[in-house]
């Protein structure tokens, strides 16, 4: 059983409203089936720390707009290195480039399924 379709439009407008201010590298992960927590992961990289506060508002911005939701939790807003958006069943991780580079969480979950996203996105 595999990320549920209202995680995955979730992660799609949220790519999508990343990718609307230059997110770069933009990656989504079907993290459901390895921690039953969480369907899914969006991650996405800015260049600066004002690009990734930038890229986090506009993200949260779509998500309220399209879902009426707001995130349950935020952590890292304002230093602009990392800064994640838990919205329950998709966590969405907005990272400086190169805290990305680091952490490489795509390494680290490298053996869960790549969520397909949509062309602008990419």
């Amino acid at each position: 059983m595999g990320a549920h379709a209202d995680s995955i439009a979730l992660v799609n407008v949220a790519a999508l409203a990343a990718a609307d201010k230059l997110a770069e590298d933009i990656v989504a992960l079907d993290v459901a089936e390895r921690l039953g927590v969480t369907d899914a992961f969006l991650i996405v990289s800015g260049g600066s720390e004002p690009q990734v506060n930038a890229i986090v508002d506009e993200i949260q911005s779509k998500v309220l707009e399209q879902f009426e939701i707001r995130p349950v939790r935020r952590e890292g807003f304002g230093k602009g290195r990392w800064v994640l958006l838990d919205y329950g069943d998709v966590v969405v991780h907005v990272q400086h480039q190169e805290d990305r580079f680091f952490y490489a969480l795509e390494r680290l979950w490298s053996d869960c399924p790549v969520i397909e996203l949509p062309t602008e996105a990419k």
